[in-house]
């Protein structure tokens, strides 16, 4: 089968197509020909070596395509072996495309339970972009954050795809949502999906002037921050406000000020990726709000992966980068 293959770690260039051997039968999994991929930035992280993939290595964690044992359409929930905690996974979990071959290739082969029937109402594109985007914020903001109707969220970083997959969900159930970005086009977008207001964090008191969006400058009742800028995101919290942390892409080391953060009774919350029960969750809440699929920035054919990653890594892309696979 053609897959784009990665023999060493490095920038985009390191994707290669090649052809290689397709998975091999395993008792429980489940082959899936493959129609679209969708890029995330964990596989950036993957191609770097971050995460010590075997090599040569198939990266890719989303994908949808045709089931082979049944011609089923499905989409791929890349959280493996979740376990039966919905608190936390179990000592094996791992996202496809970290260890096991990923979705960057023709077939795939993933545990049964992780294919779910796709949507009669997306795209293939729109469903290879929305089972790690939208199974990790599901579980962010409602599983982990616990947001509700009405409630104030703040998210970090308007244009990419958490950012985006965010602005949806919580704008569908009735949360107030604001965003910070480095561009006013990135806001002015992220207002059309569904946010309220922005604020730029080129701006060093961002966090205070993100407050002012606020009734009476009160500060946030959740922040999501998917960039690692904790000390900040703390000071746009309201007291007993939540800031719920899924990524470090800015930054992988926090420095926080003690007595402020007990006295304030914060709370930091840690999550990444979701159960299959957070994806059930997460497909019931479209299937019953306006809450749209994370969009769509552009198409890459598979034989030109890399540039997609270049893409991807460029910062001008609103939205998700997905590769046509057939």
């Amino acid at each position: 089968m053609r897959a784009a293959v990665l023999t060493e770690f490095g920038g985009p260039e390191v994707l290669q197509l090649r052809e290689v051997a397709r998975p091999l039968p395993q008792p429980g999994w489940v082959d899936v020909r493959l129609t679209c991929a969708a890029l995330n930035w964990h596989d950036v992280l993957v191609r770097r070596g971050q995460y010590a993939s075997p090599l040569p290595h198939v990266p890719g964690a989303d994908g949808a395509g045709i089931r082979v044992d049944t011609g089923e359409e499905v989409m791929i929930l890349p959280s493996l072996h979740w376990g039966r905690r919905e608190n936390a996974p179990a000592a094996d979990w791992q996202i496809l495309g970290d260890h096991q071959h990923g979705t960057y290739a023709e077939f795939v082969s993933v545990p049964e339970d992780c294919l779910v029937p796709k949507p009669p109402g997306l795209s293939w594109h729109e469903a290879a972009a929305l089972p790690l985007v939208g199974v990790t914020v599901f579980r962010a903001l409602f599983s982990r954050g616990r947001l509700q109707a009405g409630e104030h969220l703040l998210v970090l970083g308007a244009g990419g795809g958490v950012a985006t997959m965010a602005v949806s969900l919580a704008a569908a159930i009735g949360a107030h949502v604001s965003v910070t970005s480095s561009s006013e086009e990135k806001i002015a977008r992220a207002v059309s999906a569904g946010a309220d207001d922005g604020v730029l964090y080129s701006d060093p008191a961002w966090p205070e002037e993100a407050r002012k969006l606020t009734p009476d400058a009160r500060g946030f009742d959740l922040v999501l921050d998917s960039v690692g800028t904790w000390a900040e995101s703390l000071r746009a919290l309201r007291l007993g406000g939540r800031l719920v942390t899924l990524g470090a892409s800015r930054s992988d080391v926090a420095t926080i000020a003690v007595r402020p953060f007990y006295f304030a009774q914060h709370e930091i919350i840690g999550t990444s990726m979701g159960s299959p029960q957070d994806f059930a969750g997460l497909l019931s809440l479209l299937d019953r709000t306006a809450a749209a699929p994370p969009p769509v920035d552009r198409v890459f054919p598979l034989d030109a992966a890399s540039e997609a990653h270049a893409h991807l890594e460029s910062g001008t892309a609103i939205g998700k980068v997905v590769l046509d696979i057939v």
